[in-house]
């Protein structure tokens, strides 16, 4: 993440494709989210093609289901602190989170 290395923090990537965060991941990441859980969710092309809407995303326990079984949909970046969790855009917040 550039933002991180311009401020010399010391991070972790994951890429969400080859290690997805299991249930109990996205929840702790839920606990700690500044945004509404549900924004977790991308509203993109794959997410019409499933036919979902937003009322099977409106629960934490939704969210966590659709995120475990279509990893793809997770909004990115997700930037999470020991305290904190936010979604990444626009990138000014990560500077803000994380500066």
């Amino acid at each position: 993440m550039r933002i991180a290395e311009d401020l010399g923090v010391d991070h972790d990537v994951v890429l969400y494709i080859r290690e997805p965060p299991d249930a109990d991941a996205l929840r702790e990441i839920i606990a700690k989210l500044e945004d509404p859980p549900t924004d977790l969710v991308r509203r993109d092309s794959k997410f019409a093609k499933l036919g979902l809407t937003d009322d099977d995303v409106a629960t934490e326990d939704q969210i966590v289901d659709v995120l475990v079984r279509h990893k793809q949909l997770l909004q990115r970046p997700v930037v999470v602190t020991a305290e904190t969790a936010i979604i990444g855009r626009p990138k000014d917040r990560v500077a803000r989170l994380l500066g």
